[in-house]
């Protein structure tokens, strides 16, 4: 079996449907684990809350100062200029080497990867100047990341001369995945699958909760997916294996399919309460010491048959 994907702590809705309290809570628990990496990002939340800008960021140096850590493996995506869900980014060299700058100032040790966020360029002569900033950052130790990529194949091409062994932050569940779009660097660098729980969909509608994700994303919690009969059945059948623990959500689910994807190094978590977290961590444990490779071949069938 390939290697077993790490468990990374996210932190898009912090500040937002997750109070600073809770958000303390949830990387007590996280850390107390034993797990160490949690991703962030600039714009984080993306409420459109100008006063919200950067809060994220926020509530976990406030929680790395008050424990004293030093020891988390964070991951910092940068290049978005405010929390509006608007396309403005600034990727330009001397503004990356300055959040690069600041970013170390304000974590210090704990700051594990520098991430290219936000991408829809094409032009090589702007990208080229984006991962010589990049460049910079792996001077630094650090390691180099993307999410939100419009053009993998330009950076792909583009890496035959820098070298960067990327770790690629990727939407991917059983019901949208962009993996296939990064074809130019499968086999060649370390993905990290996000949105596992496709934005929060629950197997059945009746779990949903004024404060679930997908609804204060504006999406309608009571319009069912095409998919999910057939999601279901495949749980029932992979619940007639006695020698395993059986299916009992969406989450799972997709921990299921990410956790058998080609190229994932890493599963992101976006838990909002202490159970959720709890559930998905001791479902981790149990991902890795059973096989569930029948119940991925056939999620991946399906996914496959969708238009």
């Amino acid at each position: 079996m390939k290697n077993q994907p790490t468990l990374i702590l996210g932190t898009a809705m912090w500040g937002w449907t997750i109070s600073r309290q809770d958000c303390f809570a949830l990387l007590d628990y996280f850390y107390g684990q034993g797990f160490r990496e949690v991703d962030a990002a600039t714009n984080y939340p993306i409420n459109k809350k100008p006063e919200d800008f950067r809060l994220a960021e926020t509530i976990l140096k406030e929680w790395i100062a008050v424990h004293g850590v030093h020891d988390l493996r964070l991951m910092m995506k940068v290049g978005s200029l405010n929390n509006q869900r608007t396309p403005e980014i600034n990727l330009c060299r001397s503004f990356l080497l300055i959040m690069l700058d600041e970013y170390r100032q304000l974590f210090g040790s704990n700051l594990g990867t520098f991430m290219l966020h936000w991408d829809n360029r094409s032009e090589e002569g702007a990208i080229r100047d984006s991962l010589e900033g990049l460049d910079a950052a792996r001077r630094e130790g650090l390691q180099a990341g993307l999410s939100g990529i419009r053009h993998p194949e330009v950076y792909a091409r583009l890496n035959q001369e820098f070298r960067f062994d990327f770790r690629i932050q990727v939407k991917h569940n059983i019901l949208q995945s962009d993996f296939g779009r990064y074809a130019p660097f499968h086999g060649a660098a370390r993905f990290i699958a996000y949105g596992i729980n496709a934005g929060g969909i629950k197997l059945d509608p009746a779990e949903y909760h004024e404060r679930s994700s997908l609804k204060t994303r504006g999406a309608e919690a009571n319009m069912a997916h095409p998919m999910l009969p057939q999601l279901r059945d495949a749980i029932g059948k992979a619940s007639l294996n006695a020698n395993r623990p059986p299916i009992s959500s969406f989450n799972q689910i997709g921990m299921v399919y990410a956790f058998y994807s080609p190229d994932m190094e890493g599963i992101l978590l976006g838990a909002s309460r202490i159970g959720q977290l709890r559930d998905s961590l001791a479902f981790y444990e149990t991902l890795k010491a059973h096989d569930y490779g029948d119940l991925y071949q056939s999620l991946k069938e399906r996914h496959a048959e969708e238009p």
